[in-house]
């Protein structure tokens, strides 16, 4: 591991005077940041600790809720709040990681945790593009089981590998942000980018820039959510593929819907074309596979994960229909 200096931040601002310095990273519980600098892949000349920031789960009026980067993710599965009206979002923390990882890891990290991808981490014997810009994707041509299927480039064909992240998108959630030049608001969905030419460039962060909170506004039909996830083995591991969704039925039509994918593309994925088939539809299986079927339209496979997009598909459609009959 490289030295580096330490330091932790009292607030936000002192936070922010500190990260922004070249060289230094944000440290929240360290449950993917630390691995990657046992690695040397990181390598950051300071870490600014931000773990100690005022946080906290408030509820806004109407409904939603501001939760603070800081927050650990055990409590913010457990928050009465989020089991009860968020379900999904409780559920994609309690599946993505052991209760001793839970303990440690904040949303804040959570949200900027980078891939797993096998050749990510091979810093003595793999081309990376994401670790070194223009070396070359080993993914490609290689061992992509687990890889993307939606928004891939040939500079990278990685996967985000959050679960809680899938649930945010899904939920249409709002990032808080602070930088040098003051705060800002940013879509959940627009805050990780998909690869094109720029791989290592994971998200649409400033430098220095902070996340503080994220807000999920009140979504009344999220109450009857869910999200499931599967994977190689029932221990922990990383999804396959994953779905977080909610639906809105009144009268045998959806009325309305939200749906993201996981384990598929370079982020977190909101299915808009099934969303925008269903809504205003009838409530069918029929209709559930023609939505799956125009999402996965664009799906292209590796030489290893061509499976993945019938099993997409057909977790979608028994996502909907588990729905469906909660909803009947």
């Amino acid at each position: 591991m490289t030295p580096f200096r330490y330091m932790r931040a009292t607030d936000a601002a002192s936070a922010v005077l500190k990260g922004g310095a070249a060289g230094a990273r944000y440290l929240g519980g360290g449950t993917n940041l630390v691995d990657l600098m046992r690695e040397n892949i990181e390598t950051p000349e300071s870490l600014v600790d931000v773990t100690g920031l005022p946080g906290g789960i408030d509820e806004l009026p109407g409904g939603g809720l501001r939760i603070g980067a800081a927050v650990r993710n055990t409590a913010l599965a457990e928050h009465r709040a989020v089991r009860l009206r968020y379900p999904m979002l409780a559920r994609a923390i309690l599946a993505g990681a052991s209760g001793q990882i839970r303990n440690m890891a904040t949303v804040g990290g959570n949200i900027l945790q980078r891939t797993r991808c096998s050749y990510f981490y091979d810093e003595a014997g793999s081309r990376c593009n994401k670790r070194h810009p223009g070396e070359g994707c080993d993914a490609v041509g290689g061992f992509n089981r687990n890889h993307a299927i939606l928004g891939a480039s040939s500079a990278c064909v990685a996967v985000h590998p959050s679960d809680m992240c899938v649930a945010l998108a899904a939920l249409d959630a709002v990032v808080h942000l602070r930088g040098n030049g003051g705060e800002r608001r940013l879509a959940f969905t627009a805050l990780h980018r998909l690869p094109g030419e720029l791989p290592d460039v994971d998200t649409m962060l400033q430098p220095g820039e902070l996340i503080t909170a994220v807000e999920i506004p009140p979504m009344p039909f999220a109450a009857r959510s869910t999200y499931r996830k599967v994977r190689d083995r029932s221990s922990y591991a990383f999804a396959l593929v994953s779905v977080a969704a909610a639906l809105d039925v009144e009268g045998g039509q959806v009325r309305d819907v939200r749906i993201a994918l996981g384990g598929v593309a370079h982020k977190p994925w909101r299915a808009e074309r099934a969303e925008a088939l269903l809504r205003g539809g009838p409530l069918s299986a029929t209709s559930f596979a023609a939505a799956a079927e125009a999402e996965l339209a664009s799906a292209q496979a590796l030489s290893g994960n061509g499976f993945k997009i019938d099993l997409a598909r057909r977790t979608l459609v028994a996502v909907l229909e588990d729905l469906s009959g909660e909803i009947a």
